[in-house]
């Protein structure tokens, strides 16, 4: 059943519940933009990653699924429901992949409930779309284009199109802007000092983390050379690394990992001339950011979910047995070990050019 654009006039787009997956998404939500112009559309995401979206120009509305506060349990689902079906949505666009989230969809009673024809779901759906085998073999970005290539909403096989890269574009708002830089303020560092990010987490698990000394290494031979001021981001999760990597550090430096909101850690990363990070939510923050970075990938594939921008760098080593996508690593640690402090301090110095 074809979807006739000029009959939609409410869309709403189950978003994904992590960082890194959000801003993969970016460029299939601003398909739907550009599908749907006159449509109203709206976004129903987990609280955590809502942030991401904050100067957002391709959405109307931002809608927090809290499925820990007011929507937990049956009680707080059925709420969540009388919600969306009181805002009458036409169209129901699933870029996360649970049962949930169809069955969410299908009880708010909307009548177009497109998404992947996967995790047992597909009696849900009005429009249950087969997986392309291309898209396994690509860019993560791919995955959500190709549903709605699966739909007839975008052309067949979009990783055929021109780059993706310029869509995965965000904005900082900026309250968050001027929060991060009084956050800056607050700890001694000038407004116009070069500022170098740091992220030594990622939270998918150990095998996605470079060593923490060579981080620290690397801090401190950029901090010399450029006059620059080390800045370290993460989760309150991520904390105790890096506290590890800021105590090895020789130079000045300020930990900031688990003392932010995601909107203030954008701005963050905004002010940095330089990220040096692994393969996390920030990487993929800093891309969108357009803010020069290297990213360091071990256990998992640059080709699937690398940084999609012209000012990244990946650094990595082939090893027969990477990616292996795993948590830990259960050999030698090879792809990581490989990996030098003068690789990534090359990196960086190709990445800050000119700047001093």
């Amino acid at each position: 059943m074809e979807i006739d654009s000029a009959s939609i006039k409410k869309v709403l787009i189950r978003g994904t519940n992590w960082v890194g997956d959000a801003v993969m998404s970016v460029p299939a939500m601003r398909e739907v933009r550009r599908r749907f112009p006159e449509s109203r559309i709206s976004l129903l995401i987990r609280p955590w990653v809502k942030d991401v979206y904050g100067g957002a120009d391709f959405l109307d509305e931002v809608i927090a699924f809290d499925n820990n506060g007011e929507h937990s349990g049956f009680s707080g689902r059925r709420r969540l429901v009388s919600e969306l079906r009181e805002r009458r949505f036409d169209l129901a666009i699933l870029f996360q992949n649970a049962f949930e989230a169809a069955f969410l969809a299908w009880w708010a009673r909307i009548p177009l409930r497109l998404g992947y024809a996967r995790d047992g779901r597909s009696m849900l759906l009005s429009h249950a779309i087969p997986i392309d085998p291309e898209v396994r073999q690509i860019h993560q970005v791919y995955y959500y284009l190709g549903l709605l290539a699966g739909a007839g909403l975008l052309e067949p096989r979009p990783w055929k199109s021109p780059d993706p890269r310029p869509a995965c574009s965000l904005n900082v708002l900026e309250p968050d802007r001027e929060a991060a830089r009084d956050l800056l303020r607050r700890h001694g560092i000038a407004a116009g000092e070069l500022l170098i990010g740091l992220n030594p987490g990622a939270s998918y698990g150990g095998a996605k983390r470079w060593l923490p000394d060579r981080f620290a290494e690397v801090a401190d031979y950029l901090a010399r050379k450029y006059a620059a001021r080390i800045i370290l981001f993460g989760s309150g999760t991520e904390a105790p690394i890096t506290r590890y990597v800021a105590g090895r550090i020789k130079s000045p430096s300020v930990n900031f990992a688990g003392e932010t909101t995601l909107g203030q850690l954008m701005g963050l990363i905004k002010e940095c001339s330089l990220l040096v990070t692994n393969d996390s939510g920030p990487m993929h923050l800093a891309a969108a950011l357009a803010v020069p970075q290297v990213a360091i990938f071990g256990s998992t594939s640059d080709i699937a979910t690398g940084p999609l921008s012209e000012a990244a760098e990946v650094v990595r080593v082939p090893t027969d047995c990477s990616p292996c996508f795993l948590r830990e690593c259960p050999t030698d640690f090879r792809c990581m070990i490989g990996i030098s402090a003068s690789q990534v301090i090359d990196a960086a110095e190709r990445r800050l050019g000119g700047t001093r």
